[in-house]
């Protein structure tokens, strides 16, 4: 589940032209590794039992945080936002509690327009719903922002909420160059046990809250939010891992569903290495693609065919795999940053000129592209110093949601499976490999993968992407089978998510659902 990461790909904005920024860009996971750190003992903190909220009322020990008002105020980017009190152990509200950072651009209507807040999410996990508010605001159609306030919030984890800390920016950079596709014995060796201490810097780091965070912890404040937001049903629009979040609030909380799109759906009932098997085969359909499009293209640096553009990639990991490549970033570029930077561009399209010339520059000597693409992926800053703490965040909410995948063993059979007939074996064998932090993780949330199911009567619009690399369209279908009461939108093109990628087939349909609940026509397909 390495790659199950950024939702939000570069976008064209109504009206404007194609940019890309911290917002817009929210990171991407890659086979990373931390420094050596002391073991915490793994009875530190007791484990949480997680409690389920009746749907018709909170309970009393809850009705605290349901009834708190919300002191909004100005932030950046036109925005007004507010803390919001929870819980940091559901099974004790009495005690501890942290604070969620929200986000709230206010709807441009009348009152007598307004329809209440959308709440929206651009996955991960990790992704920060605050720095995506006023990105969603300014592109959805403007009668969706004239009659609904757009809300964005930051997970329990994840950068202003009570952020997650596992691993230090000096440790983040060594992660980030450790071999995520080892050859010997020796490599894995080092993989597994730099893996190993990523589980241990969240408990010395974050002691207190490490195994507080996950999925099912942020659906409960997920509805204390909808309440003190004034509204008795949840609008949502989630990406990605934002898809997975819906979808549980569906099931703990059916009779609250207002308006859901789901967009990049996940399978819930997948597990880790199922997860990662998917995504391996998506972003290997996705490099054919990129290959093909590269291949008629003068700026492409291997020219006569797909298959030449791929073995060129091949050739090029498989040398910097024996010898870094010089850059003007004041380091080389190693295989494992090259190999973020040939799947990240695979999230959008409008990255793969970007990918193109980087890989010309490479063809030269020079790594400088490619280390500038894995640097976006990794929201890089600086030396040893990066914009948010989504690389934390994104194992501290992954390993702790999805039981334990594989040791080594089952890590290495894996890759050499998933490996044999891939285009690029080095990133299939990465996707297996990015496991690892996982295999050790020092507690799991009780829920286990199993399919959605839920007694809602609310209609559900799921949105899939045909060639989507990240959450394959199969997971789509397969979420729109579970969920009964499910409309499957079709995207047929490139990237990760549909929303907002430039289909205005697409972006009417989700609109026109958003503002009155019409569902687009039982199998529609976009382009």
């Amino acid at each position: 589940m390495t790659y199950r990461g950024p939702v939000t790909p570069p976008r064209r904005p109504r009206g404007s032209l194609a940019r890309l920024s911290a917002a817009a860009v929210i990171t991407a996971m890659v086979v990373v590794s931390v420094g050596v750190l002391p073991q915490a003992p793994a009875a530190a903190v007791a484990e949480p039992r997680l409690f389920l909220p009746a749907v018709d009322q909170p309970p009393a020990d809850l009705a605290s945080y349901y009834g708190q008002a919300l002191a909004w105020a100005p932030c950046s980017g036109g925005l007004s936002c507010a803390w919001l009190t929870v819980p940091l152990d559901y099974s004790a509200p009495a005690g501890a509690t942290i604070r969620i950072r929200v986000a709230r651009y206010h709807a441009t209507g009348s009152p007598a327009q307004r329809q209440g807040s959308l709440i929206i999410n651009p996955g991960g996990p990790g992704g920060s719903g605050v720095d995506f508010t006023s990105y969603v605001a300014e592109y959805v159609a403007p009668a969706v922002a004239a009659e609904f306030d757009i809300v964005g919030f930051d997970p329990r984890g994840v950068a202003q909420s009570a952020p997650i800390t596992c691993l230090t920016g000096r440790q983040t950079s060594v992660w980030l160059a450790t071999d995520g596709s080892p050859s010997t014995r020796a490599q894995e060796r080092t993989l597994m046990r730099r893996a190993a201490q990523v589980a241990r810097g969240c408990l010395s780091k974050s002691p207190t809250l490490a195994r507080h965070v996950g999925t099912e912890n942020t659906v409960r404040d997920m509805d204390i939010l909808r309440q003190t937001l004034g509204d008795t049903q949840l609008n949502w629009l989630g990406f990605s891992y934002g898809t997975f979040l819906g979808t549980r609030y569906a099931e703990v909380f059916p009779d609250r569903v207002g308006r859901m799109a789901l967009d990049g759906a996940l399978d819930p009932s997948l597990g880790a290495m199922e997860i990662s098997e998917g995504q391996s085969r998506g972003f290997q359909q996705a490099l054919k693609r990129f290959a093909a499009d590269c291949a008629k293209r003068s700026s492409c640096p291997y020219r006569g065919s797909a298959q030449a553009v791929l073995r060129g990639i091949n050739v090029l990991l498989a040398g910097l795999d024996r010898s870094p490549m010089p850059t003007d970033r004041g380091r080389p570029l190693n295989q494992a940053e090259a190999i973020t930077a040939v799947f990240y561009p695979m999230y959008t399209t409008l990255l793969w000129p970007a990918l193109r010339r980087a890989l010309a520059q490479a063809e030269q000597g020079d790594g400088s592209g490619m280390l500038a693409i894995s640097d976006m992926a990794s929201d890089r800053t600086g030396p040893d110093t990066f914009g948010s703490n989504m690389t934390s965040a994104f194992y501290a909410i992954s390993c702790w949601d999805l039981p334990a995948p594989p040791g080594s063993a089952g890590l290495r059979a894996a890759a050499a499976a998933w490996s044999k007939d891939a285009d690029v074996p080095e990133l299939a064998k990465a996707m297996a490999w990015g496991n690892a932090p996982c295999t050790t993780w020092f507690g799991h949330s009780p829920r286990t993968p199993r399919p959605a199911a839920t007694t809602t009567v609310a209609p559900i619009l799921v949105v899939g992407t045909t060639y989507d690399p990240a959450t394959p369209y199969w997971w789509s279908q397969a979420l729109s089978r579970q969920l009964s009461t499910s409309t499957l939108l079709t995207y047929d093109g490139d990237g990760h998510t549909a929303y907002g990628g430039g289909s205005p087939c697409i972006d009417r349909a989700i609109d026109t659902y958003l503002l009155d609940g019409t569902m687009p026509a039982r199998g529609t397909v976009c382009r």
